[in-house]
């Protein structure tokens, strides 16, 4: 048998290296906050609760449990706090997320020490800006500032969400320019988790690509993630893109449930997290994912997804 040459050696390692410091980097964000807002009626807050119980049995890095936002907005978001008290967190990796949409909602949350990120919709459509959040773009980037702060202040992360971020369906301007102003305005404000949010499915594999490619390298102490909408259509092309691109954080949500009710009528479906843990092992990612526990909460979220 020919022995193997230094090249094919060193490139091995290479490679190995790089599965290896893909599994530790990789941040999976599962999303039942997503999934359940735009729900057509009310989950019970002992579903909820048990469900989201489940989801941190299975070992995701993170969970978007819930927002402190108006009620009148999302009714379904109403009992965040009841839902939070019934959670377990001893023994626990996963850490908790919950979405704030004004410094208010971010003063509620930052009390909680169960809770370890923020995470604020800010989009880079001014017409869904005002629908989301009732406030223009730039007064979002103040709030952006505020909120930053309190974080700091209480030991939270914030995550920044560029909602829209590839495009929205109102007919504003939209542009790759666009984004990359607004994610440089984020970074400027010391955020260091900014997550591409696919708001409303019309991502292509190619914004994908050149948004990441750009943006990753410019801002090194910026971490972004990618929070893709899909359809069965095409939800492979826009998560290869993104991983192709070296993106390590990835939200999704089991069986693709979900969408903001606050975009559009028609609802496109998160990522869905089947799929993508599925995609992730063909990569030859490992992940340290229960496989009882994740098979435990796909049979519940039957039971919550009436």
């Amino acid at each position: 048998m020919k022995p193997y040459s230094n090249a094919t050696i060193i490139n091995y390692i290479v490679h190995l290296t790089s599965y290896m410091d893909m599994a530790n980097k990789l941040t999976l964000v599962e999303c039942p906050r997503d999934a359940m807002q735009g729900w057509a009626h009310f989950i019970p807050t002992e579903k909820k609760i048990e469900y989201i119980n489940s989801l941190l049995d299975v070992g995701f890095d993170t969970i978007d449990f819930g927002s402190f936002v108006s009620p009148k907005a999302i009714p379904q978001m109403a009992d965040t706090k009841d839902v939070l008290k019934g959670l377990r967190r001893d023994k626990l990796k996963s850490k908790l997320l919950a979405i704030i949409a004004n410094v208010r909602g971010a003063e509620d949350a930052v009390q909680y020490d169960e809770i370890t990120y923020l995470g604020f919709p800010f989009s880079i459509s001014p017409t869904f800006q005002q629908r989301n959040t009732n406030s223009t773009i730039e007064e979002s980037l103040i709030r952006v500032q505020e909120i930053q702060n309190l974080c700091v202040k209480h030991n939270k992360q914030l995550v920044v969400y560029l909602s829209m971020a590839f495009g929205n369906p109102y007919g504003d301007v939209y542009n790759d320019e666009t984004l990359l102003k607004w994610a440089d305005e984020i970074a400027k404000l010391d955020v260091q988790i900014i997550s591409l949010a696919d708001t409303v499915g019309v991502a292509s594999p190619e914004q994908i690509t050149f948004a990441l490619e750009t943006l990753m390298p410019h801002y090194s102490n910026v971490t972004f993630g990618v929070h893709l909408h899909s359809t069965p259509a095409n939800w492979k092309a826009k998560l290869a893109a993104a991983y192709n691109a070296g993106c390590t954080r990835f939200d999704g949500a089991l069986k693709g449930i979900g969408g903001c009710p606050m975009a559009q009528d028609e609802l496109v479906g998160n990522m869905n997290t089947e799929w993508m843990i599925d995609y992730f092992k063909q990569q030859k990612v490992a992940l340290a994912l229960n496989e009882d526990a994740l098979n435990s909460s796909l049979l519940l979220a039957d039971g919550v997804f009436l």
